[in-house]
């Protein structure tokens, strides 16, 4: 099978929105009057995020959705993206099940694929996304003000508990790990909640390495500090009997691959927050607040500061 077979079986689909799509030098797309192109890459490598013997399926499930976040994080419509493709071969049975995966996120969504690239080589999976949002809308992560109330999406922990018991740090009931790694393998792309908060919140990220290294950008580009009250973190019941331990602690503070949305929104909307969770059918944690200052500071209940040693993922510390 060549390239361009591989590409036309299993990368070629329908793409009504954009002026061209896949085939030639280039895609053409159009976006609409009074509107921003957000542009977003992420690139997942074989063996750093993800084992070489990942279900195919889940894996384009979650090539395309972490990408989506980033386009839920800046409260944008994603509405077009490229996939690039390094293969060590062209398993038809794994780019059949992949391709799946992926394009069953994208048609839920709206997204259309309109180009990218195949290339032999070690595993490697790269989606540059694009979407639109109204002229100065935009979440940033600029913008927390001190005062503001910091939010965060659904429930964090539960990604890295799941990687936990994989590298054999921790073993937990069988039902649980399935659960835990439901939240590894097909994280949400929180889409909804991003686009319902613009005109609602300050800032917002998405919690892809850690709440605390993401929610530190916010504070870092809004030259702003956080007090976060570590009872207040929103916590399955799976990972709630390890919180008392440096694991359960490092997995809710700093674990990574969450895709929830943090935000900052000021006093007076939250009961536009408290609505917006209501419609969405989304739990949303109010779990403490920017202040003066810099850097972020955790609390317990009675008090005493909460230290772990790392704030998240960073590939070269």
């Amino acid at each position: 099978m060549s390239e361009f077979d591989l590409i036309r079986r299993y990368f070629t689909r329908a793409t009504p929105s954009a002026v061209l799509g896949v085939g030639d030098d280039a895609a053409l797309l159009r976006i609409g009057n009074g509107m921003e192109l957000a542009v977003s890459t992420d690139m997942l490598v074989s063996g750093t995020h993800f084992l070489p013997d990942a279900d195919p399926f889940l894996l384009g499930h979650k090539t395309l959705a972490v990408n989506m976040s980033d386009m839920a994080a800046m409260g944008a419509q994603p509405r077009w993206a490229t996939l690039a493709l390094s293969l060590p071969q062209a398993d038809e049975a794994w780019l059949q099940q992949f391709s799946a995966g992926f394009f069953a996120l994208a048609k839920q969504h709206g997204v259309e694929l309109i180009g990218g690239d195949t290339t032999r080589g070690p595993l490697n999976l790269c989606v540059t996304i694009m979407g639109e949002v109204p002229l100065g809308a935009a979440l940033r992560r600029a913008g927390a003000q001190a005062g503001d109330d910091i939010w965060v999406s659904g429930t964090l922990g539960n990604a890295a508990l799941s990687l936990a018991q994989t590298q054999g740090k921790v073993q937990l009931p069988a039902g649980d790990f399935s659960a835990c790694a439901v939240a590894l393998h097909q994280p949400i792309p929180r889409v909804a909640l991003g686009l319902a908060l613009c005109g609602v919140a300050h800032s917002a990220i998405d919690v892809s390495d850690g709440l605390l290294a993401d929610l530190g950008h916010i504070l870092e580009c809004s030259n702003a500090g956080a007090e976060i009250q570590f009872d207040a973190l929103p916590v399955s019941p799976m990972l709630r009997p390890y919180l008392a331990t440096p694991l359960g602690r490092h997995c809710v503070l700093a674990g990574g691959d969450d895709y929830e949305l943090c935000f900052t929104a000021p006093v007076f909307r939250r009961a536009e927050v408290e609505e917006i969770s209501v419609e969405l059918g989304l739990p949303l944690a109010r779990i403490g607040a920017i202040v003066a200052g810099s850097g972020c500071t955790v609390s317990a209940a009675d008090g005493s500061i909460i230290h772990i040693g790392e704030s998240g993922y960073d590939h070269f510390a």
